[in-house]
C-alpha cells in the first residue's frame, strides 16, 4: 500500500518520484523505492559497497547518523590508516555507532577516541574505544586533550556543527595532527544557517573561514599572502578537498613547488 501523506488522492505519488538523494557511487533501482527503509533494502544488495557502507547497512551496531554520500568520501582519504597503529579521534558521539563503525574499519591495532560534552556516552567505552568529556569550544579542553594524546592521525568533526565549534576545533587540533595526517569537518551545511552562526556569504561561517586556506597552500606566489599568513598551515597543508557539506584537508610537508624543463628541442 502506498503511502499518501495525507494528499488528495488525485495528487497521490509513489515516493520514488520525488525521493532521489545522493546515495554515493552506487545504483539501485528507484522504482523499487516507496519509503526510506526502502533504500537501505536496495543499498544492502549493492555490490558496489565499501566496507564502511558494509558496516552502516549490514552488521548489528549501535545507533549512528550518517548522510549517505560521506562514506565515499571516508573511504577515500582514510583508507591509507587501515590495519595501522593510528589514532582515529571523532568529535560528536550521539549513540555511539560511528564509533564501532571506525573500530571495524580500522582494524585492531587503531585507537579510536569519541569526544561529547555529555556524560552518558561514557557508556560507550569499550575494547580499543576511549571516551573523553568536553566541550569542543573550549581551548583549556583541547590543551589538557592534547597533552593526554600526543597523537592523533584522524580528526573528524562531527560535533555540535556551530561556528565557534568548528573553528576553535581547527585552529586547536590542526597543527596538533600528525605529519600526514587527515582533518576532517561535516556537515558544512550549518555555514549557511543563522541559528548555528553562520549564513551565506556570512564571515564568521567556517565555510568563508575555510576559503582563506586556499590562499595558505598558494603563500608562494605572492609575498602579501605570506605576511598574513600562518606559517604552520602554509608548511603543513597538502590538499582541500570540499565535498557536500564536507571539507578534507590532508597533511604533508610543504615547500615551495619547481618547476623543470624535459624533453628535446624539436626545433
Amino acid at each position: 500500500m502506498i503511502e499518501t501523506l495525507g494528499l488528495k488522492e488525485s495528487k497521490v505519488v509513489s515516493y520514488y518520484k520525488w525521493m532521489r538523494f545522493n546515495i554515493g557511487a552506487h545504483q539501485i533501482d528507484w522504482n523499487k523505492v516507496y519509503r526510506v527503509s526502502d533504500v537501505i533494502t536496495e543499498l544492502q544488495q549493492c555490490d558496489t559497497l565499501n566496507d564502511l557502507e558494509k558496516f552502516y547497512y549490514k552488521k548489528h551496531h549501535r545507533l549512528a547518523a550518517k548522510y549517505l554520500h560521506f562514506f565515499e568520501i571516508y573511504d577515500r582519504h582514510f583508507q591509507k590508516y587501515r590495519n595501522t597503529e593510528c589514532v582515529i579521534v571523532e568529535v560528536g558521539i550521539w549513540k555511539g555507532g560511528a564509533l564501532q563503525m571506525w573500530k571495524d574499519y580500522f582494524g585492531s591495532k587503531a585507537q579510536i577516541v569519541g569526544i561529547d560534552v555529555e556524560e552518558s556516552t561514557l557508556q560507550y567505552k569499550e575494547e580499543q574505544i576511549k571516551i573523553e568529556i568536553g566541550s569542543q569550544s573550549d581551548r583549556e579542553f583541547w590543551k589538557k586533550f592534547k597533552e593526554n594524546y600526543p597523537k592523533v592521525d584522524i580528526l573528524i568533526d562531527d560535533g555540535g556543527h556551530t561556528m565557534e565549534q568548528q573553528i576553535i576545533t581547527f585552529e586547536e587540533m590542526f597543527e596538533h595532527i600528525s605529519e600526514e595526517g587527515v582533518y576532517l569537518c561535516e556537515d558544512l551545511h550549518t555555514s549557511y544557517w543563522d541559528d548555528y552562526g553562520g549564513g551565506y556569504k556570512n564571515p564568521a561561517s567556517f565555510i568563508e573561514y575555510s576559503k582563506n586556506f586556499i590562499d595558505y597552500i598558494n603563500v608562494w606566489y605572492n609575498e602579501s599572502i605570506f605576511k598574513n599568513n600562518y606559517p604552520c598551515y602554509t608548511h603543513t597543508m597538502h590538499s582541500l578537498h570540499y565535498y557536500d557539506s564536507v571539507l578534507v584537508i590532508e597533511k604533508r610537508k610543504m615547500k615551495e613547488g619547481v618547476c623543470l624543463i624535459t624533453g628535446e628541442n624539436s626545433l
